[in-house]
């Protein structure tokens, strides 16, 4: 029988901190919210689990053996990881330097399988891809929807399947998305260099074809900004993570998930033709196979984003 896991109850005087906070996040279209520590909606119960899965994880030398000669030798990666978002995704404990996530527990796995140290830096979402190809950082982690468009310039090893959806006040008479002619009229918020962000542009056409007004895409680059906006009628619908809007709503009052609208393969970002590819898809499959990978997936409640095999830079799913 396993241990319940452990988990870290934020305490109220931080729920109404980051409340205060968010309550001064700019509201305009594109305007980034600078908010300190990266504000994520948590209630006075909201419970970050805390529970090491991966203590446990041991070097694997078959996959160690597929990495470069020079990484072997060095030892240590580099990684950019995108803080402040809500869980599953990477965020600070309310000690402001650890740092817990659903990519924080894949990486720190793939790392030991390996026999590899991470030098990990926090990073905005929207600079981490960009950085990758300057070769600032080794891989990068932030939830990073594999898509066709991205492969042109970035390599992806998977290890979940999250993809897109969106979220209202009770209050809202969307029920589902299913279109985006139903989004018509609407404020829409999402984050900043976000496959959301993309998605909303391609299909913006989609209200002047039909006659309608279109709507409108408010880009946050803080998660807690995006929930006060919605929150305060300032937006009136969220597009984003899919696991990340079903916790999002568990932990706020007045507020429902209208389910999934896309899924996308969600995997390590790397530059293209990056020679480290083969050794952490090796990693992956070496945690779903010893059971590393399902309890990762338990401890932050995302059993249905569960693959049966990691892939390199597959094409982008379509539905």
């Amino acid at each position: 029988m396993s241990t319940p896991p452990h988990s870290r109850r934020l305490p109220a005087a931080f729920a109404l901190i980051t409340v205060a906070a968010l309550a001064l996040t700019a509201c305009g279209s594109g305007d980034a919210a600078d908010t300190a520590g990266g504000a994520a909606p948590a209630g006075k119960n909201a419970e970050i689990p805390t529970t090491d899965v991966v203590a446990k994880v041991g070097k694997d030398p078959a996959a160690a053996r597929l990495l470069p000669a020079d990484v072997r030798e060095r030892g240590t990666l580099s990684l950019a990881s995108a803080v402040g978002g809500t869980p599953p995704g990477a965020l600070y404990l309310e000690d402001g330097k650890t740092v817990v996530g659903q990519d924080i527990d894949f990486a720190d796995a793939v790392a030991k399988v390996l026999g590899l140290r991470l030098k990990r830096e926090a990073a905005s979402f929207e600079a981490i891809l960009p950085a990758l190809g300057s070769g600032k950082y080794d891989l990068g982690t932030g939830n990073f929807g594999v898509t066709d468009e991205r492969r042109k310039t970035i390599d992806f090893v998977t290890y979940i399947n999250d993809g897109q959806g969106f979220a209202v006040r009770k209050d809202s008479k969307l029920t589902k998305v299913t279109d985006f002619e139903q989004l018509c009229g609407l404020n829409v918020a999402t984050g900043a260099g976000t496959t959301f962000e993309v998605t909303l542009q391609d299909n913006e056409h989609v209200c002047s074809d039909a006659g309608k007004k279109p709507y409108s895409v408010k880009t946050y680059a803080e998660q807690g900004a995006i929930w006060a906006a919605l929150q305060q009628g300032r937006a009136d619908v969220v597009m984003s993570t899919i696991n990340g809007l079903r916790y999002a709503v568990k932990q706020q009052e007045g507020l429902k998930f209208l389910g999934e609208y896309h899924r996308l393969d969600v995997g390590f970002a790397f530059k293209k033709d990056t020679k480290l590819a083969p050794a952490f898809r090796a990693a992956v499959d070496r945690l779903i196979k010893d059971g590393t990978y399902d309890r990762i997936l338990k401890k932050w409640g995302t059993q249905g984003s569960a693959i049966e095999k990691s892939q390199i830079s597959p094409p982008e799913t379509k539905d």
